[in-house]
């Protein structure tokens, strides 16, 4: 069993039943879900847009391999809507966005997923609430808790 954490985001449309719906099939679909945080109202990273995000962390137990987890979490984002993947960090609104921040302690690089997520330390809107459910949590690359990475912001 492997131990991931994913944050999903959404600024399109009913925002609240995106995220529970996508957690609902990612439980369904992927392995059990026994932490989530609380949903956090965010303003947009790295584009400009009226659209507020929600935002969570999950803890995600899984026997789905990296790619194939990949492969579901953006079968998800297109049964909820999704028809625009961002690329090279253009990023647009979307009404669903899962991303794979971490699998194990595992450093993992292929053209189409790196883990650990390679922004998840710039970003408060992945660290708060990752910090909510695993603070202790130690970054493989950075080596350094989700707390430590936090407080560095």
């Amino acid at each position: 069993m492997s131990h991931v954490y994913l944050s999903l985001g959404s600024n399109q449309g009913n925002k609240r039943k995106n995220m529970i719906t996508a957690l609902a099939l990612l439980a369904e679909r992927a392995g059990d879900i026994p932490s989530l945080s609380a949903f956090y109202e965010t303003e947009p990273w790295g584009f400009e847009s009226e659209n507020t995000f929600l935002n969570a962390v999950a803890y995600l137990q899984t026997t789905l391999s990296p790619t194939d987890l990949l492969a579901l979490t953006q079968q998800i984002e297109r049964e909820l809507g999704r028809t625009v993947k961002s690329e090279n960090y253009a990023y647009h609104d979307r009404p669903i966005d899962i991303d794979i921040l971490l699998y194990d302690d595992w450093v993992y690089k292929t053209p189409e997923l790196t883990v650990p997520h390679p922004l998840m330390h710039r970003r408060r809107f992945v660290l708060e609430p990752l910090a909510e459910v695993a603070p202790a949590l130690r970054h493989p690359v950075l080596h350094r808790t989700v707390d430590e990475l936090l407080h560095a912001l």
